[in-house]
């Protein structure tokens, strides 16, 4: 059971309405969203900070999904990998790959998404060394790098959120599991 109140579209302020629901599933309130509604000014922040993460990181849909799917995993984050595998299925991510992604199997990925990978587990574990940052510099460039760490981060962040307010899986949802084949 959540921690804290879940609030809904019509519990919080007309302005911050649209933030309490999927940007993806339009009219779909999403627990972590209702959970944090409770500070209504961070809500909007987190709202604008992951929409940036989203439109602005400098990577492809599937790399960003891959770097969200990779914390999610390193973390053990189920309620984050639940939604994001709903979402890697429509950025080409197979679910051998997501399967791969969970048990950290780099084998079905190219050189550039091992990097990736390899570089979201370091930030999350908070062991970033140079070797890691240099495998990404031969792919990327700084933007995306930095497009990369904020992604790792700001879902890291996101998760342990969710761990606090013990924010659960939608009601109408069963979780997909670590290996969704």
């Amino acid at each position: 059971m959540a921690r804290v109140p879940y609030r809904g579209p019509d519990e919080v302020d007309e302005q911050h309405r649209d933030y309490v629901v999927s940007s993806l599933q339009p009219g779909k309130p999403i627990n972590v969203y209702a959970a944090v509604a409770n500070n209504e000014e961070v809500l909007a922040g987190l709202r604008a900070f992951l929409s940036s993460l989203w439109d602005s990181s400098g990577l492809t849909d599937r790399e960003r999904e891959i770097v969200i799917l990779t914390a999610a995993a390193e973390a053990g984050n189920t309620y984050e990998w639940h939604q994001h595998v709903n979402i890697a299925g429509s950025e080409a991510l197979s679910l051998a790959e997501l399967a791969a992604i969970a048990d950290d199997d780099t084998d079905p990925f190219d050189d550039a998404e091992v990097a990736l990978q390899e570089y979201a587990r370091a930030v999350v574990t908070g062991g970033v060394t140079d070797e890691i940052h240099d495998a990404l510099i031969a792919t990327f460039d700084n933007r995306q790098i930095a497009g990369a760490a904020a992604t790792a981060a700001g879902y890291l962040a996101l998760g342990r959120m969710i761990e606090a307010f013990g924010v659960e899986i939608e009601p109408d949802d069963e979780f997909v599991g670590w290996d969704p084949q």
